[in-house]
């Protein structure tokens, strides 16, 4: 079981790491969308952070925990047009 948890929590670190690189605010900067999608997108890059710190740790579950909530600021992001993102393949449910 620990190996499962250590796996999926990899995988979902790389998830995020790979959605950050792939999504760009869409909104302009100087808008109130452009803001909260900046503020979004800062979320997202700290969760990756926080869930890299834990990783390190071997707290295995909070790494997964801090990746899970990073990507879903962007998957929420991008559903609501706040990101620019792609369509096809694994990185986003748009």
């Amino acid at each position: 079981m620990a190996a499962d948890l250590e796996e999926k929590t990899d995988r979902y670190g790389q998830l995020l790491t790979e959605a950050l690189e792939a999504a760009t605010i869409a909104p302009p900067p100087e808008t109130p969308m452009g803001e909260a999608a900046a503020e979004c997108y800062e979320m997202a890059q700290s969760y990756l952070a926080d869930g890299r710190h834990f990783r390190e740790d071997d707290d295995l579950v909070n790494a997964l925990a801090a990746f899970s909530y990073g990507h879903a600021w962007l998957d929420a992001g991008a559903r609501v047009g706040l990101f620019d993102v792609p369509t096809e393949g694994h990185l986003f449910t748009v």
